[in-house]
């Protein structure tokens, strides 16, 4: 995005910003942006894609930064397809992104048609009548979803309903098949990075200059883990979350942010005195804080690994230099300590063990490799990061070389990106 607004050669036009400034939550649009935007679709998709007025939105974020315009094309006639060949895989994804969500902002509603169909039978030879009921829609005008249609975190139960056959009121059923199903109350699904970032965003945590750190930092931090799209609690997280909410519950209150940016507002506008404010503040703070240095225990984080000499379970552990490792937790009679290695999900080609990532300091650097988890047994190290997916030509492994490419360290042989896409995101 920064490369984006900053801007992009594009061959004989020079470099040009592609976006708007993008460290802001305002949906507020120039009026020429707007009446480039209306004449655009008119020419593309026809007059009936517009709306009779431009269409304005009002931003769901309390007291939103609201010093620029919300995110958008520097100009719609440079369409995503004009300018690919002077963009990388990932700068024309969240190019085309903007540039169709944009567009859709200013397009008509789509419409669409529901029908709810009653059937009413009887069992033979039984007096009592049912009630079966079935429910389709279809699309009778595309409207903004001709340009554009959100993604679904789970398309199976996010989906549209199926159009239904055309029936005429009175028209006899014959039952082809009667099957029963029991259905239980489901819990809420687990946060996707999206849907976390929304509900950020709804309770006024962060920015959207904030929301990629917040993202990446309780996964680097080991809070949580990301499998399948979705983010599963580790138990490092639970303890932290566990800690915090005993002993530092108005902090850790998701009103909290909101609560103190008002704070901060009503000093800037010379309602309250700085001094009382943060009086009120680190007050109640400081106690919590020496209560917690007194009270709150000593915690072990399981790991789910067991202790090579006595068979007790491994605990997660830090160094005096802040770095984490896995110690026995019968210490100290058991003495047992490892690095914590972190697993890459590929095998090793030599002995077939998980492949980790390992660190070596040299005076103040330290720098990463990766290596079998059976060392000694086994020593097959790389410098380049492996991949989980293998070579296309002869499966070997894969390792990580430069941006979009791979190398296979069996047959020497390059991968384009294309190939490796799904590897490359996850890796």
């Amino acid at each position: 995005a920064q490369q984006l607004y900053e801007g992009i050669s594009l061959g004989s036009e020079g470099s040009v910003g592609l976006i708007t400034y993008m460290r802001t939550d305002s949906t507020h649009v120039a009026e020429p942006a707007l009446q480039e935007a209306r004449n655009y679709i008119r020419e593309a998709y026809g007059a009936s894609y517009v709306p009779a007025q431009p269409r304005v939105y009002r931003t769901k974020v309390k007291a939103a930064q609201e010093a620029h315009e919300g995110i958008r094309p520097t100009s719609v006639l440079r369409r995503p397809e004009s300018i690919s060949q002077f963009l990388s895989r990932d700068q024309l994804k969240l190019y085309e992104l903007i540039w169709k969500r944009f567009l859709a902002s200013q397009m008509v509603d789509a419409l669409s048609e529901s029908t709810t169909l009653d059937i009413q039978t009887s069992v033979t030879g039984s007096d009592k009548e049912y009630l079966f009921r079935a429910t389709g829609t279809i699309l009778k005008f595309p409207g903004f979803r001709l340009l554009y249609q959100e993604g679904a975190d789970n398309p199976q139960e996010e989906g549209e309903s199926q159009a239904l056959p055309k029936l005429v009121a009175g028209d006899p059923l014959r039952c082809q098949e009667l099957g029963t199903a029991q259905h239980f109350t489901q819990p809420p699904p687990r946060y996707t990075e999206a849907s976390l970032v929304g509900a950020l965003e709804e309770k006024g945590i962060g920015r959207p200059s904030t929301y990629a750190a917040i993202v990446s930092t309780i996964q680097e931090r080991k809070y949580v883990r990301r499998e399948g799209g979705r983010l599963y609690p580790l138990p490092l997280g639970r303890v932290v979350n566990e800690l915090l909410t005993s002993y530092f519950a108005p902090v850790v209150d998701l009103d909290f942010t909101a609560q103190m940016e008002e704070e901060l507002d009503s000093i800037a506008r010379g309602e309250r005195e700085w001094q009382t404010v943060l009086r009120e503040f680190y007050e109640p703070f400081a106690h919590n804080l020496n209560d917690a240095m007194q009270k709150m225990p000593q915690t072990n984080i399981p790991t789910g690994e067991t202790c090579g000499l006595c068979e007790r379970p491994m605990v997660l552990k830090r160094n005096r230099w802040g770095r984490s490792f896995l110690s026995c937790s019968g210490f100290p009679e058991c003495r047992s300590a490892r690095p914590l290695q972190e697993k890459l999900g590929v095998d090793c080609p030599r002995c077939g063990g998980d492949l980790v990532a390992r660190h070596a300091q040299k005076g103040k650097r330290r720098s990463t490799f990766y290596g079998c988890a059976n060392f000694p047994t086994c020593n097959f190290t790389t410098n380049q990061k492996p991949l989980p997916d293998p070579c296309p030509d002869c499966t070997g492994i894969l390792v990580r070389k430069g941006r979009g490419k791979a190398l296979c360290l069996d047959c020497g042989q390059e991968c384009p990106a294309p190939q490796l896409e799904s590897a490359l995101v996850e890796a």
